[in-house]
Order: structure tokens, then sequence, then C-alpha cells
């Protein structure tokens, strides 16, 4: 596995958030555990995913706002652009999808829906199907990915523009004020308003959701349109995003913001506020090269299979695992063997399957391609 190319401080957020989604998992194999240390790994799902959603937009949105200045932006632009990130996430997607219909099917568990889940559509404007509920975040990243190359290029129908970058930014502050809006109008559609009732029908679901990653975007051209200000301002913007983040997950139970009482604030300011928050990370990480090779490899191997882990290791790995281990009859020392279990198999077969069918494809999608 080649690191070359790697920027360590983005593969080391990446890292962090495949952890934090792990550790949040983990948490289902001790269901009667309490205190602060259970508290903070129930919300580690939460930050690990916001945390990819940031990222990916960061990321991919740098790879089309160069595509969208180097060149005319057509339709074949376009489909070119899809096409690559459609090798990249498809594939995966739909084997560990088809597996976990044949699992679910040979242990018995009924599945309501599920060609929704081939076209992305599991939780697009309503909560979440009771099945391969970690698809959740890849239906919106799917669905960002088709939005705005094509509000991209509709935009282009109005004119060529004098300024691509201004109307690259334009576009994309539209779409994610359209979105904010959404979230608007789910806070004042919305009844008996709870935290559960958040997490399902707000939270995880595709309408509401897809400026975390636009808010990725627009950090990825900050970065090329404020250059200078992303170098000198690194670590100011770094220690804001510290300040926010203790108040968006210290501060906000410390002064009593519950949602019961302040609706509008969690249905509508509080994730885009997540996003912002990791996102003021950007700066610091995209510019942290390299580090230590004791400290690169292990960091850069996670973060190459992440994709790979996410997919596989809670609907495929624990659920197969509790299928044929009874872990409410474990003793504590028990559950340790069986979640340090669990983490071996996950790793060992996440790199596998990166190894022998992930990263195969993407060297065919980036073979050079005879004139």
């Amino acid at each position: 596995m080649s690191s070359s190319k790697r920027i360590f401080g983005l593969d080391l957020m990446r890292t962090i958030a495949i952890m934090m989604v792990l550790g949040a998992h983990i948490l289902s194999i001790y269901p009667h555990s309490s205190g602060s240390i259970t508290q903070l790994f129930s919300f580690f799902g939460f930050w690990g995913v916001e945390l990819f959603f940031v990222l990916s937009g960061f990321l991919v949105g740098s790879i089309l706002y160069n595509a969208y200045l180097k060149e005319d932006f057509t339709i074949g632009s376009v489909f070119y652009f899809l096409k690559r990130r459609w090798y990249r996430t498809l594939p995966n997607y739909f084997l560990i999808l088809i597996l976990n219909i044949i699992i679910a099917s040979a242990i018995g568990i009924s599945i309501a829906d599920v060609g929704c889940y081939f076209l992305f559509l599991q939780n697009f404007s309503t909560t979440m199907k009771p099945f391969f509920t970690e698809s959740w975040s890849l239906s919106v990243e799917e669905f960002t990915y088709l939005l705005m190359p094509f509000a991209l290029f509709l935009g282009s129908l109005f004119g060529k523009p004098n300024n691509k970058s201004k109307r690259f930014i334009l576009v994309l502050l539209c779409l994610i004020v359209f979105f904010i809006f959404n979230k608007v109008g789910y806070n004042f559609t919305t009844i008996n308003t709870s935290l559960n009732q958040w997490n399902l029908s707000l939270k995880a679901v595709v309408v509401y959701r897809i400026d975390a990653i636009l808010i990725g975007m627009a950090f990825a051209w900050i970065s090329f349109n404020y250059s200078e200000f992303w170098l000198q301002q690194k670590l100011n913007l770094l220690f804001v995003g510290v300040v926010l983040l203790l108040f968006m997950f210290v501060g906000v139970g410390f002064f009593g913001i519950l949602i019961e009482k302040y609706p509008f604030f969690w249905n509508v300011l509080y994730l885009p506020m997540t996003s912002v928050t990791f996102a003021l990370f950007l700066p610091v990480l995209s510019q942290w090269e390299t580090v230590l090779n004791w400290v690169l490899k292990p960091v850069t191997f996670i973060s190459l299979i992440s994709y790979s882990i996410y997919l596989l290791h809670y609907g495929i790995v624990l659920q197969l695992l509790k299928y044929f281990f009874d872990t409410d009859s474990f003793s504590i020392n028990q559950l340790h063997f069986f979640t340090i279990g669990y983490l071996v198999i996950t790793f060992c077969v996440s790199y596998w399957f990166y190894k022998y069918y992930e990263k195969p494809i993407l060297n065919w999608r980036d073979r050079p391609v005879d004139n």
C-alpha cells in the first residue's frame, strides 16, 4: 500500500472517523453499560459520520472545482465525474448490499422495500428503514455527488460566467441555503420533537443532510481562493473549531439547550454548526503532510481500508458474530475477548476486501487509456 501523494492529516481525519464509528457499534456488545465513557462512545457514531461527510465534501469538492475551472463543464464532464465517483463507491456498496440480503434471508430476517436500497432511496425523505442501517450516510453522499455537478451544468446554461470560481461558490451556497431551509420546513411541520425522533427522521434523512457534504465543498473552495488565509490562520481556525466543539458537545448540555425547549436550534442549526465545526480542523489537517513512520503506516492503512470497514463492520461481521454467539450470557471478560475478536476479524476481512476487490476496481478505473 503506497502512501505517496497522500496527506497524513486527512488520512488521520478519516482514521479517527472510522474508529469512532467502530467504537459506537462496540457499545451494542455491552448493552447494560453506563457512565461517561459509554456516553462518549454513543456520540462517536454521530461524530464519525459527520467527519466523513465534511472530509468527503472537501476532497471531492476539490476534484469537482478543479474540473469545473479547467474545461467547459458540459454534460460529458458531469458523467465523467460521476463515472469516477461511481467506480469508487458503487461496486463495494452493491456487493455488500447483496451479501446483507443473502445473510438476512438465510437467518430469517424479513426485509421490506429492498429495491429502495439499490436506488439509495431507503432514507431519501423518510425515516431510515430497519435493514443495513449504516447505509444511510451513503445515500446522502451519492445524492450529493449527483446533485452538485448537475447544478453546475444547469448553471452554465444561463451563459458562460466571467468568473467560474464565483459561479461555483454561488451554486454551492444556493444549495446549502436550500437544504437548510428544508430543515426550517421540518422544524415548523414537526411536533412532539424528541432526540430519538431527531436522530431518525432528521439526522439520517437525505433531503435534510446534503448540506453537510456541501459545507465540506465550500471549505475546499476557500482553500483554493483564500490560500494565504488558509495557511496563515490555520491555528486560529483550529482554536475556533475546538471552542465550537466544546460548545456543541459539552456546552449544549451544560446550558440546558435541550431539544424539547429549543427545537429550532436542534432542527435547523445544530447539524450545519457541527459540519462547520469539523471543517475548521481542515486547514491544519490538510497541511499536515507527513509524520514519523511508526505513526504514518497504521494511520495510512486504516484510512485506505476505511470504506471497506464501514460497509462490513456492522451488518456483516458484528451481526453474524452475535447470531452465532449468545453474548447476553457472556461475562464481562468474555465480552472483552469477543470485542477483540470482532475488531481483529473486521480489520482482516476489510483488508482482504480492499486488496482483492476494491483496489483492483480502482486500479482498473485509473488505468491509462490509449488514444
